[in-house]
């Protein structure tokens, strides 16, 4: 089983967007999905649950940091939904290895049992995100493109507590980056120019889809994208031709990460980019 958690500091970047989207997909793909909730507005739990797709676990992902033993169903597609409760973790300190620990141990008991783990996790610099992190193969990061989202790729990659950077050197050592994904992209002169900001700045952390000089990976702003979360649909079974539309436009994107997930050769070679990257 190879573990994605979506990670980015700043909220309202459509995370839990890409993160069900993504879930959706690689079901869609025939891989048999995990899909855990470590946000407390639980985001990425109501779609799933209003879709109907998942199986629920009777644990929340509260429980799976706190060593109460979890109830995984023994389906292909399961989620462990976010509740309250996740805020009370950073306010104990004393107990916050053995929930990295805690989190590591379930992974490891449901290896076998599934292709790959989906965490959509919560913007802020806790514990709950480091324990995801720490025992992650991949992390994706989806951001907004405005200066102040850009700006946030130094704390992703150099925070003195989470940064992916101290992860990889002191608590898992396998961790990569498998890029930056910008989301509610719009065609408009800004837009555009700030895009082209973060390829020059950040292009070996950019996801690269096609051979063209503009061919990285990309969310675009949709607004029936927004519905598909609210209502709880998939977004290529809705009856609408926008819809569709927009699928058409993301799904390149979300296959190349799928593919990256799954080629182990191809991963490699993202994980020595993003190494150079954040040196």
């Amino acid at each position: 089983m190879k573990t994605l958690v979506l990670c980015n500091q700043k909220g309202g970047v459509g995370k839990s967007a890409v993160a069900t989207l993504l879930a959706h997909h690689l079901v869609h793909r025939g891989r048999r999905v995990l899909a855990i909730d470590l946000d407390h507005q639980a985001n990425f739990t109501k779609p799933l649950r209003l879709s109907g797709k998942p199986t629920p676990s009777a644990c929340t992902a509260e429980a799976l940091l706190t060593g109460t033993p979890p109830a995984i169903p023994d389906k292909p597609f399961v989620l462990v939904p976010g509740d309250r409760a996740l805020l009370g973790l950073e306010r104990q300190p004393a107990l916050h290895t053995p929930f990295a620990r805690n989190v590591r141990a379930v992974l490891a008991a449901v290896d076998a049992r599934f292709d790959v783990c989906v965490i959509d996790t919560n913007p802020n610099p806790d514990i709950r995100v480091i324990a995801a992190v720490a025992s992650a193969d991949f992390v994706l990061s989806p951001i907004q493109l405005n200066q102040e989202a850009m700006d946030g790729v130094s704390g992703l990659l150099n925070h003195d507590r989470v940064g992916l950077r101290k992860i990889k050197a002191v608590l898992n050592p396998k961790l990569a980056l498998i890029g930056l994904l910008p989301t509610m992209v719009e065609p408009t002169p800004f837009q555009r120019a700030n895009f082209t900001q973060v390829v020059r700045q950040y292009h070996a952390l950019m996801i690269r889809i096609g051979d063209g000089p503009g061919a990285f990976a990309s969310i675009p702003r949709r607004s029936c994208v927004a519905e598909a979360q609210a209502e709880g649909a998939v977004l290529w079974e809705m009856k609408k031709t926008a819809a569709r539309d927009a699928w058409r436009e993301i799904e390149p994107s979300l296959s190349r990460i799928a593919d990256i997930l799954t080629d182990v050769a191809t991963a490699t070679k993202r994980t020595e980019a993003a190494d150079a990257a954040a040196t």
